[in-house]
């Protein structure tokens, strides 16, 4: 069973309570399609412009995760068309921080939970 860790943004804490990626991650969907099983092992957030999220990462891999998932919404938005990533989502550097995650913790580090856009392709740091 793979151990999950999720790191979501601060622009987005207040409205959303991680149900879709909760959802996504217990039926194996979405972000979380890639695992035969997997469980959650924590969640922080992210506060600009990403200073701890290193030490927040080391805490998930000392509680037991294996792999830390980025929220969709920290790379991608809601438009009317549904999920799009073409325009950017809360974080213009979630793939920077993401690599210094990677090299802090030697832990795989993926980009996407839920409402995954359209024809993405997950992104691995390994």
């Amino acid at each position: 069973m793979k151990k999950i860790g999720i790191i979501r943004c601060e622009k987005n804490m207040d409205r959303c309570p991680l149900t879709n990626c909760f959802r996504s991650l217990k039926n194996k969907i979405e972000g979380f399609k890639i695992y035969e099983d997997c469980e959650l092992m924590g969640v922080f957030t992210c506060h600009c412009p990403g200073e701890k999220t290193e030490d927040l990462a080391k805490i998930l891999k000392a509680k037991g995760a294996e792999v830390i998932h980025f929220c969709t919404c920290t790379f991608a938005k809601k438009t009317s068309e549904g999920w799009v990533a073409r325009d950017g989502g809360f974080c213009e550097n979630i793939n920077e921080i993401i690599e210094k995650v990677h090299e802090a913790t030697s832990l795989p580090c993926v980009k996407g939970t839920a409402h995954l856009p359209k024809g993405y392709e997950l992104q691995t740091w390994e």
